[in-house]
């Protein structure tokens, strides 16, 4: 799949000031409020105005970091980032109710629908990589490595598999409680389309939320607690949580950065996104903060604990950039 969308409108702006952003930015999970912070030696420049960014709470650490580093270099734009999954974000932005989505996975067709039905015309950047992490408690000595087909055992609709004993023989007598994210998160939908072949397809006996950490509590606070998320997650958490590996046909892979970016680590590697509004782009200081966030990109993955895209990737993101800059008069 191209991943990358043609430019849908040129639309000529002024030209940009690469200049600062203060940043307003959500947690990184949970909720769409946000929270403030003013710069730090920075100093004023040109641009001002306000930023919205809504949608993914997986990529929402990665939208945080591009703002908290343009804000190192200019206090005077506010940028808020909400997490309201990618389907409520998408749902928002199609709404013009935000300038930016984060998202998990490509804009689906109903979400096209909804965005062309109101006039939104949009860029599609994939902006990082990411691999979804199934984690177990801490103190789970016996599960090292899982199949795809026993993930899909486990996570398929109608399951009633709630032992670790029923997912192996050869594991304890040991109550099995699952958490994990929500029916808005493009996670969910990645999770299940990857591992029960549709989207959307899941069991429903399982403690959802759109808020990561609320995944990382129930599992480390139940012995045989199992959840997935982003990478990332994991990796912030790595202290209270055990990773697994998974077999998806070739050997037993663990996730980590150079697996993800290699393939290795399949069928749970995926990409991320940012979708700007092509309206939005006539704005210098969403323009600024666009072109910060995709000539940054490495930095900003690097730093919200993502995959940066490889050598090919980035070489696309480049060529999306340049076509960016001509249609919007850069």
């Amino acid at each position: 799949m191209n991943i990358h969308a043609s430019l849908r409108r040129p639309v000529p702006v002024a030209p940009v000031v690469l200049t600062a952003v203060v940043l307003l930015a959500a947690s990184a999970c949970g909720g769409s409020a946000s929270g403030s912070a003013s710069g730090d030696g920075g100093v004023e420049g040109d641009l001002s105005g306000t930023i919205r960014v809504d949608g993914s709470s997986t990529v929402a650490p990665l939208s945080t970091a591009a703002a908290q580093l343009f804000q190192g270099e200019n206090p005077g734009v506010r940028v808020t980032v909400g997490t309201s999954g990618t389907g409520g974000g998408f749902e928002k932005f199609c709404a013009g109710e935000t300038d930016i989505s984060d998202a998990s996975r490509p804009i689906e067709a109903d979400e096209k629908a909804a965005c062309q039905k109101n006039d939104i015309t949009y860029e599609e950047l994939q902006i990082a990589n990411d691999g979804l992490s199934v984690v177990v408690n801490k103190d789970n000595d016996f599960a090292e490595c899982l199949t795809v087909e026993q993930l899909k055992k486990i996570w398929e609709p109608g399951s009633k598999v709630n032992n670790w004993n029923q997912v192996d023989p050869k594991f304890p007598d040991e109550k099995l409680e699952l958490f994990g994210p929500g029916t808005d998160s493009g996670t969910f939908d990645y999770f299940t389309e990857a591992i029960n072949g549709e989207e959307g397809a899941s069991r429903t006996e399982y403690s959802p939320s759109e808020d990561d950490n609320v995944t990382v509590q129930g599992v480390s606070g139940s012995k045989g607690g199992m959840g997935y998320f982003g990478l990332s997650y994991y990796e912030e958490n790595k202290d209270e949580l055990k990773v697994l590996k998974i077999d998806g046909g070739d050997g037993c892979v663990e996730p980590t950065s150079k697996t993800v970016q290699d393939g290795s680590y399949k069928p749970l590697s995926r990409p991320l996104f940012i979708y700007p509004k092509a309206s939005s782009l006539d704005k210098p200081e969403v323009e600024a903060f666009v072109e910060y966030y995709v000539e940054n990109s490495a930095e900003i993955a690097e730093k919200a604990l993502f995959v940066p895209l490889n050598q090919t990737q980035q070489a696309e993101l480049n060529k999306d950039l340049e076509r960016l800059r001509g249609q919007h008069g850069s």
